[in-house]
């Protein structure tokens, strides 16, 4: 069954009054007497014609509810939307928020038993060492110089782990700041290989730089010390790992604006399955070897914030039985005496 548009009704409507008005003025001029019987017959045959219209075309009547579904709603609709997005949006940021406490709790959990386990080992072993002087070792020359000496060494632990735990602390907190200028890098290199010469010749481990060492020149911007503590760190690991009659060997090269280092060696390597955790704090590939060496476990967690520190990037690739390399960059400098 046909159904005639909402837009008919009130056309025809208007039509009607404008006919029936007309008719109306039209009667009065030319039948006055007879005005009120022809009014009606007029109005009748007009409504009647509507009707049956109406009839054959049956209109579905808009509702209440109808009319106002067809207002426009995208104001609405669209705040509704915006609003939504907000909350959540908001609910995204409190549960990223409330992860990244849970994760700093958890850090914080194993940091301190980290730092509690590390310092107990070379506490106890002091406690020993002096409780068998105490109890007459003293008197015996050889043993007492023996427990003394290592005594010192765990002393010398203690000293180096608290001095690695406020390091690490002063650089993430921030407040350790970078005092960049320029320098060469190779001078580094060269004062390192120096202090290291006796611990080399060791284990008969040779250290190498691939190009003149004295006559090449690679000016960084960087924090001279903190560099030194860098290089320092990666060439004492890759001899304190290393093998018998190995090697380290340092490369340095440009790189667009960047000045790349790479400290290798052809030691004992490291297995796939820890490169990922290399730079934690207190992790050891070897935890027996490592404190055996007086490690403290932050040596790699401290460079790679001091790098960071500079806004650049440290990497790592091993092959177990086949070797390291550690790769980092640092902005490229200039020799003050070229500047004018």
């Amino acid at each position: 069954m046909k159904t005639i548009p909402q837009k008919f009704v009130y056309i025809s409507s208007s039509i009607a009054i404008v006919l029936q008005a007309f008719l109306s003025i039209l009667i009065h001029f030319l039948y006055s007497d007879y005005f009120l019987m022809f009014q009606i017959i007029s109005l009748f045959i007009i409504l009647s014609a509507i009707l049956l219209v109406y009839l054959k075309y049956p209109l579905k009547l808009q509702t209440w509810k109808d009319f106002y579904s067809d207002l426009p709603t995208e104001t609405v609709t669209d705040t509704e939307n915006m609003a939504n997005e907000e909350v959540l949006d908001w609910a995204k940021d409190k549960e990223n928020e409330i992860k990244q406490l849970k994760a700093n709790e958890k850090f914080r959990k194993e940091f301190i038993g980290n730092v509690a386990h590390e310092l107990k080992t070379p506490i106890f072993n002091i406690q020993g060492y002096v409780l068998t002087l105490l109890d007459g070792g003293w008197k015996d020359k050889k043993i007492s110089r023996k427990y003394l000496e290592r005594t010192e060494r765990n002393i010398n632990r203690l000293l180096s782990l608290i001095t690695d735990i406020d390091t690490i602390s002063q650089l993430e907190s921030g407040n350790e700041k970078m005092q960049k200028t320029h320098f060469n890098i190779l001078t580094l290199v060269e004062e390192i290989f120096e202090m290291q010469e006796i611990n080399c010749q060791k284990q008969n481990i040779a250290l190498s730089y691939t190009g003149n060492l004295h006559s090449e020149e690679f000016y960084v911007f960087a924090d001279e010390e903190k560099i030194f503590e860098v290089l320092l760190n990666l060439i004492e690991n890759s001899i304190k790992y290393g093998i018998e009659n190995g090697k380290t060997i340092v490369k340095i090269y440009e790189k667009e604006s960047k000045i790349n280092i790479e400290v290798s060696d052809n030691g004992i390597g490291i297995a796939k399955e820890h490169l990922q955790r290399i730079f934690e704090r207190f992790y050891r590939v070897d935890k027996s070897r490592s404190r055996e060496m007086g490690g403290s476990g932050l040596g790699l967690a401290i460079v790679k914030h001091i790098i960071e520190a500079h806004k650049e990037k440290i990497s790592v690739k091993s092959k177990l039985g086949e070797g390291t390399t550690f790769v980092f960059t640092l902005e490229k400098g200039f020799k003050f005496a070229e500047i004018r």
